[in-house]
């Protein structure tokens, strides 16, 4: 994203909540916790984005590498704007603007990862990796720095582990690959993104018999359920 973005991002982040980098998983409402899911998550996806560029330059490495990023970032993305900017966006007064920039920046990514995914001969596929690995970074940051403290801020500890349970299992029937034509808000998301998901997990099975496949059938038999988690989330945070 521009350096607009990041200077608006900083422009709105508030000094009264710290970053959830810096707290402990007691100060973020303990195991179960939606902010340790997401920084649990985070944490992974620095791991990949660091480990790939040593993997070399082609091999089954890097292949696995590349896989196990593409499947995080829009999983861990679908389940954000499916659960937690729609909470955000009735908790916070500042919540609309917030969700909405980071919501462009899902897109961002989106569109960026669904050109390196169409072609993998092409010439700027790498130059392409690295801009979507800056952008998740940049996404990744402002997440933790100005997003989920007002979170922290607004809910008590059950209620970030209520979230975090539905915010786990959406993640767990989300899509995996990119689909830059779907919305980035409920309930538009949910209704494309729930069929786009079976398609996309039957693409990542690589065999039923797998330890892979298993999850991936566990993730497919998870797609009921997801209608039924987004409205328990609603009904959680009314009650607040």
């Amino acid at each position: 994203m521009s350096g607009d973005h990041d200077q608006g991002i900083q422009n709105i982040q508030d000094v009264r909540h710290p970053s959830i980098s810096r707290q402990s998983p007691a100060e973020l409402g303990g195991p179960g916790s939606i902010l340790l899911r997401q920084r649990r998550d985070h944490a992974e996806l620095d791991r990949l984005m660091n480990a790939f560029p040593a993997a070399g330059a082609d091999g089954p490495l890097r292949d696995r590498l590349w896989r196990d990023f593409v499947q995080l970032v829009f999983s861990h993305a679908f389940a954000e704007e499916t659960v937690l900017w729609p909470v955000l966006r009735r908790l916070s007064p500042d919540g609309e603007e917030l969700t909405g920039r980071v919501e462009e920046e899902h897109q961002a990514i989106n569109d960026l990862l669904a050109r390196v995914e169409k072609d993998k001969d092409d010439p700027r596929r790498e130059a392409l990796i690295e801009e979507a690995f800056r952008l998740v970074r940049e996404d990744i940051r402002d997440e933790e720095d100005v997003l989920l403290p007002r979170l922290r801020a607004a809910l008590d500890d059950r209620q970030l582990r209520r979230v975090g349970a539905a915010w786990e299992a959406v993640r767990m029937a989300a899509p995996t690959h990119p689909h830059p034509a779907v919305s980035r808000r409920p309930p538009g998301n949910a209704l494309a993104g729930v069929p786009l998901s079976g398609f996309d997990r039957l693409r990542d099975l690589v065999a039923v018999d797998s330890p892979s496949g298993r999850r991936a059938a566990l993730a497919l038999g998870a797609l009921a359920a997801t209608g039924a988690v987004i409205v328990g989330v609603r009904r959680s945070a009314r009650r607040r």
